[in-house]
């Protein structure tokens, strides 16, 4: 199982984010941020929300309950929405028929 430091860090790095960068966002420090990536620290209910924020996951995903991550659709149009759930099940139903 991929603990929270892991996850962190990995989406961190997908954001081109430094640790001070999101040391920075989150209201902590970079030691801080790096203690929760090697996984001697773990956040609190606040910075573990602003973190699920920050990346648009849920509080779930980063702690390992749920392996799904989620995508915000928010000020999209039906339309918009529509065709991205499209484009969704064809890149599985592409991964499927791969296997």
């Amino acid at each position: 199982m991929i603990h929270l430091g892991t996850k962190l860090k990995t989406l961190r790095q997908q954001n081109n984010m430094t640790q001070l960068d999101l040391a920075n966002k989150i209201g902590a420090s970079k030691s801080v941020v790096c203690a929760y990536e090697n996984g001697s620290r773990r956040p609190s209910f606040e910075i573990l929300i602003k973190l699920a924020r920050l990346f648009n996951v849920t509080t779930d995903y980063l702690l390992g309950v749920e392996q799904k991550s989620a995508v915000d659709l928010s000020g999209l149009t039906s339309d918009e929405r529509i065709a991205l759930q499209q484009l969704i099940h064809a890149m599985r139903k592409k991964q499927e028929s791969a296997e």
